[in-house]
């Protein structure tokens, strides 16, 4: 066997080691069977949460909504006439599904450069980071599952002009969230007593 087959053949077989699991947990109504499956999720949202303050069940609700804890979700293609592909909805990409230019200005002031957005210790910071920044600048409280995931889809701005009160549907979703956030605070409570 040749010298650069045989390095080829390392470096496959390092670089498939190394490859992390992007598929969403079963059972995502249950946050037990989440953290259960992915412990690492909870160990990354317990440190956001300790040094943003962002409870773990609205970081959890938050998730679902935007990415069902699909490491590499990304927005649907859009199609001209049905069939020639215009690009992405938006830049949104990753666990916490953000913007291209939002994920910058937080590897500018917080992340670091090497800070990825498939990577679920950098989302649950990176959202740790948007809430804190959210109540700081508008006054809504971490805990508000609800208005946080308002001012985290409209952005800041939006959410300042009540941009969401044109979007029934986005009302209707945030309270989702908000309800959701409860329902996973109550199981994790449930499911660390057992």
């Amino acid at each position: 066997m040749s010298r650069p087959l045989r390095a080829l053949i390392l470096f496959v077989l390092v670089a498939s080691c190394g490859s992390r699991e992007f598929s969403a947990p079963r059972n995502l109504d249950n946050a037990c069977s989440i953290v259960e499956q992915r412990p690492k999720y909870l160990r990354a949202m317990k440190k956001a949460e300790r040094k943003w303050g962002v409870p773990v069940p609205v970081q959890m609700a938050t998730i679902y909504q935007e990415s069902k804890f699909i490491g590499n979700a990304r927005t649907p293609i859009q199609y001209a006439l049905g069939v020639i592909p215009m690009g992405r909805q938006s830049s949104a990409f990753g666990y916490s599904q953000a913007l291209d230019a939002t994920w910058q200005e937080y590897k500018d002031q917080e992340g670091g450069r090497r800070s990825k957005r498939d990577d679920i210790n950098d989302a649950t910071d990176f959202m740790g980071w948007y809430m804190h920044q959210t109540e700081r600048r508008l006054g809504v409280s971490k805990s508000d599952a609800r208005n946080q995931y308002l001012a985290y889809h409209e952005g800041r701005t939006g959410f300042a002009r009540q941009s969401y009160n044109a979007k029934p549907w986005l009302v209707r979703i945030a309270g989702e969230v908000g309800n959701r956030a409860v329902t996973y605070d109550a199981q994790l409570r449930a499911c660390r007593k057992r």
